[in-house]
């Protein structure tokens, strides 16, 4: 629907009883049944002189609204919108903002761009044949603008990292850790001495490589070393990096040689172990330890005046002080857990290029910029996680969707007030001299939209037996009328209709909400109801006792499967996570794509002492054009059960929910 017109569907059968017919409701809606049941739905205007009073005790009645973000209504669009949260939250994670891009004065749709691309054979054939300009037609773009190039361009750098590690391939050359394996290094046993996997990685830790995306942490001192049992307790051995405020390296007094390897410091609760490796022959190398008790160490236990610290290199000098030897020997292969666990790639294995190595923020993995799919050309400048903690985030089951409840309780007024400012704000005008053709070309393009996020409130599904009907109700709570009397009586009063004598739900005693009880409806304008049938098959009727029309959408029964076969092959999407989404009444179809996939749709708009009746199994939907109120129930009449095995089924269905609410 971008850039095309809403054309409203034909009118649905509009009915005006005399007031001889209109004396027997079902039997005259039984009456014009052949007509109106091949449009799903029809309208009946009662005579002109049948206008019952308005029931309810307006100071009151309140109640809390259903919020409604419009662009989620509507089934393709809310596809496009899952998309882009998706790939927002792909990047999000990576430490990167999803910035959409602009062309031609408008976003580019990039679910419809990824979409386009995959069926014209993906990112290397469509580049390789040169059909960029092909995919900007597909799109809609007017030609000779050059507009495929900047397709490709937001293509590759926004959506092709996403589709790759959509499809796994970025995971392709993952190479798990050895020691996950059943590989383990049995020649060397460690000495009494916890190993470093056995606690938690401190908070503090940096391990060199966030410091190419973030400042680097502080380093503690010795007061946080003392405060924090965790750092304090921590015993590291090995060559390699260390914990931060826990490897420090020693500077030598005398010009460093060539061949001479770097000593490792490393603090014990009671003494210090100077590390220093020697090259060995072949795949070992020799770890020479020396113990020296932690008095002896200035940066340890301080003495007054004897501390040496260089702040540009973070170097201490140690004393020569007598002390203990001890020799350990590591493995110098991947098979070592100590030497893996220094920066190793995991896609290809290597420690090399440490400056182009990313430590992931989540699982604190290192991968090499150039190693990842697609590569990166700059480091993130913030988190960071790598494609495994990618894929174990992004692809957790989505929530159902649904409307939330708004926060605020609403009196008739307080919502009227609210409703009719908001209307005349957004069309600047008189909220009564807005056409109702208007309202419903922009309602359509609004929930089309992926740019404008427009959101309404609506008063649905309100309980009468709790707030009171809209009809003049015989309950003996307040005297009646003559007048009231008479409407409280009339088959027409919905809280009659259900339990007349033709109608079938007269035989179940108890009140079913919704059902023989009717509910309540408070509308604002763009306030929506979604694409759904009856509960069991039933009929409904609707009235509206006042304010501005309500515009319905109707689908016969006889196209209900075809509407929706429809809406699962075009939002194959939706149905995986909810496959009872339509029983659900929160998704919208346009009608006009409805109507183009050969559903027939009819409409009408409903105005302010008007009926419209829904027939068994009629699709409906529709939405108000401004602040209202309707009353909606249910009813079966004979022709409801012209099948036995119906009346079983349906019954049994009808008893269990009158279970439920009882219970």
């Amino acid at each position: 629907m971008d850039g095309e017109e809403f054309v409203p569907p034909p009118e649905c059968p509009v009915f005006e009883p005399s007031w001889e017919e209109f004396a027997d409701p079902l039997g005259y809606i039984a009456k014009i049944r052949p007509i109106a049941e091949k449009s799903g739905i029809c309208k009946i205007r009662p005579p002109l002189d049948w206008q019952p009073p308005f029931a309810v005790e307006v100071d009151n009645f309140h109640f809390t609204p259903r919020i409604q973000r419009l662009n989620e209504l509507e089934a393709e669009t809310r596809v496009k919108l899952n998309y882009l949260d998706r790939i927002a939250k792909f990047w999000e994670i990576q430490g990167s903002s999803l910035k959409i891009p602009n062309i031609e004065r408008r976003i580019v749709d990039l679910f419809s761009l990824a979409k386009v691309v995959t069926e014209e054979g993906g990112f290397e054939t469509v580049s390789k044949e040169r059909r960029w300009a092909r995919v900007a037609q597909k799109m809609g773009y007017p030609p000779g603008k050059n507009i495929g190039s900047l397709l490709r361009s937001h293509y590759e750098r926004i959506v092709y990292p996403f589709e790759m590690f959509h499809s796994g391939a970025n995971l392709t050359q993952y190479k798990p850790r050895p020691y996950e394996s059943e590989e383990v290094d049995k020649e060397y046993k460690p000495h009494s001495i916890p190993l470093r996997q056995s606690v938690q990685p401190s908070k503090t830790s940096s391990y060199g490589r966030r410091a190419n995306r973030l400042q680097p942490d502080p380093v503690p001192t010795e007061e946080d070393i003392e405060k924090n049992p965790e750092l304090k307790k921590l015993q590291i051995y090995g060559a390699g990096p260390k914990m931060m405020g826990l490897g420090l390296m020693a500077r030598d007094k005398g010009p460093r040689k060539k061949d001479e390897l770097p000593q490792t410091v490393v603090v014990r609760d009671s003494a210090v172990v100077m590390v220093k490796e020697e090259p060995v022959e072949g795949r070992e190398s020799q770890i020479e330890a020396t113990v020296i008790p932690s008095a002896k160490y200035p940066m340890v236990k301080r003495e007054e005046g004897e501390e040496e610290e260089d702040e540009e290199d973070n170097e201490v000098s140690v004393k020569d002080e007598p002390c203990t030897k001890m020799t350990m020997r590591l493995r110098r292969n991947l098979s070592n857990m100590q030497f893996v666990d220094s920066f190793v790639c995991r896609m290809c294995g290597r420690g090399d290029e440490d400056e182009k190595l990313l430590l992931c923020d989540g699982c604190e993995d290192n991968y090499h910029t150039f190693c990842l799919l697609p590569p990166l050309t700059d480091p993130p400048k913030g988190n960071w996680r790598c494609p495994k903690c990618v894929a174990e985030e992004c692809k957790r089951p989505s929530e159902a969707f649904g409307f939330e409840q708004a926060t605020r309780e609403y009196t008739l007024q307080s919502f009227g007030e609210m409703a009719d400012t908001f209307k005349a704000d957004y069309f600047n005008m008189p909220m009564h001299m807005v056409p109702t053709e208007l309202v419903e070309r922009e309602f359509w393009r609004l929930v089309s939209s992926i740019e404008e996020d427009v959101t309404v409130e609506y008063g649905a599904d309100i309980h009468s037996k709790e707030f009171g009907s809209g009809f003049p109700m015989n309950n003996g709570k307040r005297h009646l009328t003559k007048e009231e009397e008479e409407y409280a009586r009339s088959g027409w009063n919905l809280n009659v209709m259900p339990v007349l004598e033709q109608s079938v739900l007269c035989h179940i005693n108890a009140d079913i909400s919704g059902m023989k009880v009717p509910w309540l409806y408070v509308g604002m304008v763009f306030s929506a109801f979604c694409w759904h049938i009856e509960d069991h098959w039933s009929y409904s009727i609707n009235y509206l006792h006042w304010g501005e029309p309500k515009t319905w959408y109707g689908v016969p029964s006889v196209a209900a499967e075809r509407l929706e076969d429809v809406m699962k092959k075009l939002t194959p999407e939706l149905f995986e996570c909810q496959p009872d989404l339509l029983h659900q009444l929160v998704t919208i179809m346009n009608p006009n794509i409805l109507m183009a996939h050969g559903v027939p749709v009819v409409r009408t708009n409903q105005c302010a002492g008007e009926f419209v009746i829904t027939f068994p199994r009629a699709y409906h939907s529709g939405f108000n054009q401004g602040y209202n109120f309707a009353e909606a129930v249910n009813f079966c009449t004979a022709d409801w059960v012209s099948v036995p095995v119906s009346i079983f089924l349906c019954l049994g269905r009808i008893l269990s929910d009158m279970n439920q609410n009882e219970s």
